[in-house]
């Protein structure tokens, strides 16, 4: 079997006609940037925002032709939705055949069903979506997530967590989970799952070592086809592991996703502030309420001696959550069980329930919940692909 080229799946997708019926789409230009992996091709179609759902049989055909050439093991085709490619995609007699959507779920009795903010789309059957963000890496913003989910989920609740560093997922590694996720109907996702969580990462689409060179519209496309074509099933709340920064994907997550709210992840230390603080304006200016900030790396006792070290300071994440405002969730210590867990797949809430540090992370989980629930509920509207 020969490995398909980039050259290849642009040839075919020029047999998919664009919206205008007589263009290809790629002559039209509306094919990103075409990403092949391990016998996986990802690329998007670039429409009008107003006509996403309309051109949905377009992105369908030009999903089943990929999929139908020599050495395709798979596609990921998304709708990449620009107001401005209008030029690109002019107006077209009404599609003959209607777009195949996918039956909503009911939510759980006792998840509170979040209000979608104006513009966002909603994820039947999860009743609430949790970011957690940090301005800067190295402050262990992936570890507290998904101790935070274990937390979430050793509290009573269904949880899921979605790894949304396309360029660097950890997921598989934290979770220890390996091999490939599988298809429903050759589209819909089925989550991995491990220690009772329902996980997605692109780490489980592509090999560990595999650079992730993708640009804005790709990490947007990848992005909502992980969080809206994946089979999460009925879910209480879906943990999002943001990457650090204020990117791509942390936009697209702020603008396109109804976010119950934000989890701000920080070191003590004056620079991790400054780089959090950017991270809490940007949600804020969305419009996403921040549910509090961690203290990760806290402090340090000596596991010989009992004595305690402030190696990053301490009390800086606090201090910042007083003085704008916002709950303080708590201090998580730097220990060298929460690194040697982490390293092997086996984070601390799961191996270790009972220990001290597991029940810092529940009670930062129990606070977090505690806001999400106390929010206005309704129903989430049913699911539309943009």
């Amino acid at each position: 079997m020969t490995d398909v080229t980039k050259e290849q799946v642009l040839e075919t997708l020029k047999t998919v006609r664009g919206p205008d019926l007589e263009h290809d789409i790629v002559e039209l230009g509306m094919v990103s940037d075409v990403f092949i992996s391990d016998g996986k091709v990802y690329f998007s179609i670039t429409v009008p925002a107003d006509r996403a759902k309309e051109l949905e049989p377009m992105r369908l055909a030009a999903e089943r032709v990929i999929k139908e050439m020599p050495g395709v093991k798979g596609a990921l085709v998304t709708l990449t939705a620009d107001k401005k490619a209008a030029a690109a995609a002019p107006a077209a007699r009404p599609a003959p055949n209607p777009p195949h959507g996918h039956p909503g779920h009911d939510h759980g009795a006792h998840a509170p069903q979040q209000p979608p903010r104006a513009g966002k789309i909603g994820v039947p059957g999860i009743g609430a979506i949790i970011a957690v963000a940090s301005g800067k890496g190295g402050v262990g913003k992936s570890t507290t997530a998904v101790n935070l989910a274990l937390g979430l989920l050793a509290n009573g609740l269904r949880v899921g967590i979605l790894d949304a560093d396309i360029y660097g997922p950890s997921m598989p590694r934290l979770l220890k989970i390996s091999g490939r996720p599988t298809q429903i109907d050759g589209r819909i996702i089925n989550p991995m799952e491990n220690y009772g969580l329902k996980v997605m990462s692109m780490g489980f689409l592509v090999d560990e070592e595999t650079a992730m060179i993708w640009r804005g519209p790709m990490v947007q496309s990848a992005l909502l086809q992980m969080l809206r074509e994946v089979a999460w099933g009925e879910l209480d709340v879906l943990v999002v592991d943001m990457p650090p920064g204020t990117g791509d994907a942390q936009l697209t997550m702020a603008q396109q996703v109804p976010l119950a709210g934000a989890v701000i992840v920080s070191t003590p230390q004056d620079l991790a502030l400054i780089d959090a603080r950017k991270g809490l304006n940007m949600f804020r200016k969305v419009e996403v309420p921040v549910l509090g900030i961690v203290e990760n790396m806290s402090y340090f006792i000596a596991p010989d001696t009992g004595t305690r070290y402030d190696i990053f300071g301490h009390g800086g994440a606090r201090r910042e959550a007083e003085r704008i405002g916002v709950p303080f969730l708590g201090e998580v210590p730097l220990t060298m069980n929460i690194r040697e867990t982490s390293d092997a797949g086996t984070p601390l809430v799961a191996s270790e329930p009972n220990g001290v540090v597991a029940g810092i992370y529940r009670g930062i989980a129990a606070k977090v919940w505690e806001q999400i629930a106390g929010q206005s509920q309704r129903p989430a509207p049913t699911i539309v692909f943009e």
